[in-house]
């Protein structure tokens, strides 16, 4: 693994490093999958789906700088209204990018018709979000410079001017394989391996690199992770709006050939899905889960650590230094403080 360190610009006292954060998400999805059944399918638990469709459409959309809040994103997928006075074009992105993720989440889980499911992903998938991401806005307000062969869903012919930073897109002819090199680069991902993040990351900057479509490629790619990482068993990765600049700067050091910054950062977005949508749901009352997602707007993590720590709140220690509680558990903790703070 690369860049493996809790010092720099971005570090604070006792900042976990690469490897911790990388062995936590292990940890995290092995009890996920083996104790709690895995991911559950979307007809299985629609809140917890619904929750991360509104936030990823919202969130990767505003990445591109769509200005729609998550309140409008929220009323726009659940009603079909376009609620507020911002330009047809951003309520067609979000529309675009909520049907794409809607189909992503679905295919990863239970996946039929277009991809040889022995794969992790195929190319005919890429395009296939590509299309679902981009059509609707493509319909009233197409690409200026695409031509009719470079529709939604078809790789680009143009060559695209390198980025600020460095990034240079390869040269239009050699989409076509450098895109089958990175699928077989995909199909090969190891998801049980310490490094796994570091190498999803990898993949992540590699299709940005060879930004195979004229427009929508950091939209795509994103969704395509999540493809990635549902298939995998693994919950959905929100690259959120604040987050934009530190997500920029992860990628160019990716493209330098320094994927654990992407790595770690990735790792730390599957587990705050796992923790703020997943574990609440599927554990139910009696389930031992890490004090994450016992959190709230009631209580804090640290505030739980704390009361565990003190033995206020009932919770065990595992092997990993991480304390377990349970909803019913911290339930009976906040009452009994509620009652302590009133007498």
């Amino acid at each position: 693994m690369t860049d493996d360190h809790a010092t720099g610009p971005n570090a604070g006292p006792g900042r976990p490093t690469h490897r911790e954060v990388y062995e936590r998400l292990r940890i995290q999805v092995e009890e996920l999958q083996e104790n709690l059944g895995g991911l559950p399918l979307p007809e299985e638990a629609a809140d917890i789906w619904r929750g991360i469709w509104y936030e990823e459409a919202h969130h990767s959309t505003a990445l591109e700088g769509n200005t729609l809040v998550l309140k409008q994103v929220e009323r726009l997928l659940a009603e079909g209204r376009a609620v507020g006075n911002k330009d047809l074009t951003e309520y067609l992105e979000v529309k675009g990018y909520g049907d794409a993720a809607e189909w992503v989440y679905s295919q990863a889980i239970r996946p039929a018709g277009l991809g040889q499911h022995q794969q992790i992903v195929t190319l005919a998938e890429v395009r296939e979000v590509h299309r679902a991401a981009l059509t609707p806005v493509w319909e009233v307000s197409p690409h200026p410079n695409a031509t009719q062969a470079e529709s939604p869903g078809s790789y680009r012919r143009h060559d695209i001017h390198p980025f600020p930073g460095g990034m240079t897109p390869v040269a239009w002819p050699l989409v076509d394989a450098e895109m089958t090199e990175w699928a077989d680069q995909v199909n090969v991902l190891d998801p049980a391996a310490l490094a796994f993040p570091e190498a999803l990351a990898a993949a992540h900057c590699r299709f940005e690199q060879i930004h195979p479509f004229l427009d929508g490629n950091g939209r795509t790619g994103r969704l395509v992770l999540n493809l990635v990482l549902v298939r995998l068993g693994f919950p959905p990765a929100i690259i959120y709006k604040r987050d934009r600049d530190r997500y920029l700067r992860a990628l160019r050091r990716a493209d330098e050939g320094v994927p654990g910054p992407l790595g770690a950062m990735l790792a730390r977005a599957v587990l705050d899905s796992l923790y703020r949508f997943v574990l609440p749901a599927v554990a139910g009352p009696a389930r031992l889960v890490p004090l994450e997602a016992l959190a709230g707007d009631h209580i804090s993590e640290v505030a739980l650590r704390g009361a565990a720590n003190r033995g206020r709140l009932q919770a065990t220690r595992g092997s990993d230094g991480r304390w377990r509680s349970s909803r019913r558990w911290a339930d009976e903790y906040l009452t009994s403080r509620y009652r302590r703070q009133q007498s």
